[in-house]
């Protein structure tokens, strides 16, 4: 039998907000992708540095694997972030979320001597937005919210008989 995590208000209020926070982000540069018409992961991935840039590199270089990599990226940002904001799939919008971020990560890692084109936000000697990101998403999938405040609650929270 499964235990219920207890949250106090103030967890669940700080939990849910941090979930719907990160999903809102995700969204938003989810739909600005889709509303771009000629955006591309090209200048990104071509810009990857670090021990994967490699392979990176690859995903650009192929007509074929930057298209997919270019759908994944809108319309995988706008489902974890419709899925994040709603409590929605929570669990499975958070372990994506997870891995597209940390792909983001690998790809730019905020390396010393790092000097990317693409403006990719503040870092601090290995520590970025993404890597920030990525333990504020782990945090949601040890502590779930979904199904207390979400649309989680009303697909799995079935009646005790």
């Amino acid at each position: 039998m499964k235990s219920e995590i207890i949250y106090s208000k103030w967890q669940l209020a700080i939990l849910v907000s941090s979930r719907v926070l990160i999903g809102w982000y995700c969204l938003y540069e989810g739909i600005i992708k889709l509303m771009n018409p000629s955006w591309s992961a090209y200048a990104f991935l071509m810009d990857s540095q670090g021990m994967f840039a490699s392979f990176f590199h690859s995903l650009a270089a192929s007509p074929t694997s930057l298209s997919i990599v270019n759908f994944l990226n809108v319309y995988g940002l706008i489902a974890i972030g419709l899925g994040l904001v709603l409590g929605l799939f929570t669990r499975v919008a958070t372990l994506s979320g997870i891995i597209v971020i940390f792909l983001y990560f690998l790809s730019h890692p905020a390396l010393i001597n790092a000097s990317y084109m693409l403006p990719s936000g503040e870092s601090a000697m290995w520590v970025n937005k993404n890597l920030i990101f990525v333990f504020l998403l782990l945090i949601l999938l040890v502590y779930p919210t979904g199904r207390r405040i979400g649309l989680d609650r009303l697909l799995f929270n079935r009646p005790k008989k």
